[in-house]
């Protein structure tokens, strides 16, 4: 299993405003006209099977890559200018923090987007999700996660390690530094110099993420919700009328039900039922007692 600092991010360049119609064939012919490629990716849609509309060329040398960059920016494919900025981390070395974390185990289908909702949750992320995939773009099962800061990542570590991500418990650890020694990211020296950092108003830089990665976004609590209005019911006359449940009215003759109008009600009797004789007590208080039993009081 390679190593990840043998991944030279250096010698990747951003693609974006890709036509649908533009399949990862015909980028890998078009990058390949200005230098030997390592690997194309173009995330794919989960449900359409369709790329999103950008993608990473990964070049033989960090030269190739801002090559590309200078040539192949702005040329219009299908009629749509396509965007090729090299994915340098040249800026980023001077104020990286070292808040990287490795991602081990990870299922088939996780895909950049995948770790980037997951993991936003816990801080912010620096720069796109690198997963780690093979000559046929196809996951090696583990991928790496920048964070701007070290309350972040550990937050990210304590949360994460051991969770299930799609069908598969993940691994989280610090990423080795990519010196090669076996060294690990988030030692006391790094949160150090983080700390110092901080101070001087020196923090890492973001890069500008692809517009698919904040699609879908979570609403914020303070977002205000507009307040449905109660509405009142619609209560059929005939039925506000009846009395209620456990005071029925006794049966009248001929099996016709009588009708006593809650207090107040001068209206008809609904239809179907018999108005009570005059004088009549109100239900369930003058009902006619068997014979030999003496009237309810």
């Amino acid at each position: 299993m390679s190593k990840h600092w043998e991944q030279n991010k250096d010698a990747t360049v951003y693609v974006g405003n890709i036509d649908e119609r533009f399949t990862q064939e015909l980028l890998t012919e078009l990058m390949t006209q200005v230098g030997p490629v390592r690997q194309v990716h173009m995330p794919l849609d989960r449900v359409t099977r369709n790329h999103q509309g950008y993608g990473f060329i990964e070049f033989d040398t960090p030269e190739s890559a801002e090559y590309a960059a200078k040539c192949l920016n702005g040329i219009r494919i299908h009629g749509k200018p396509i965007r090729v900025n090299k994915a340098s981390a040249d800026k980023q070395k001077t104020v990286d923090i070292g808040a990287e974390l490795f991602i081990n185990n990870l299922d088939a289908q996780v895909d950049e987007k995948i770790l980037y909702d997951t993991f936003s949750k816990f801080g912010q992320i620096l720069r796109q999700p690198n997963i780690v995939r093979d000559d046929n773009n196809i996951s090696k099962g583990y991928g790496f996660v920048s964070f701007d800061s070290f309350e972040a990542s550990d937050a990210a570590l304590a949360n994460m390690n051991g969770q299930y991500l799609l069908s598969k418990s993940i691994t989280v650890d610090y990423a080795y530094k990519k010196d090669g020694k076996g060294e690990r990211h988030g030692d006391e020296a790094e949160r150090r110099l983080a700390a110092e950092g901080k101070k001087h108003n020196i923090v890492p830089e973001q890069q500008v993420l692809p517009p698919a990665f904040h699609m879908n976004a979570p609403i914020a609590a303070t977002t205000p919700v507009t307040p449905v209005a109660a509405v009142p019911p619609m209560i059929d006359p005939s039925v506000a009328a009846m009395p209620p449940v456990g005071m029925m009215p006794p049966v009248a003759p001929l099996g016709q039900p009588m009708y006593h109008p809650p207090a107040g009600f001068n209206g008809p009797a609904p239809p179907g039922f018999m108005p009570p004789p005059a004088g009549a007590p109100p239900p369930g208080f003058g009902a006619p007692p068997p014979n030999g039993f003496p009237r309810r009081p």
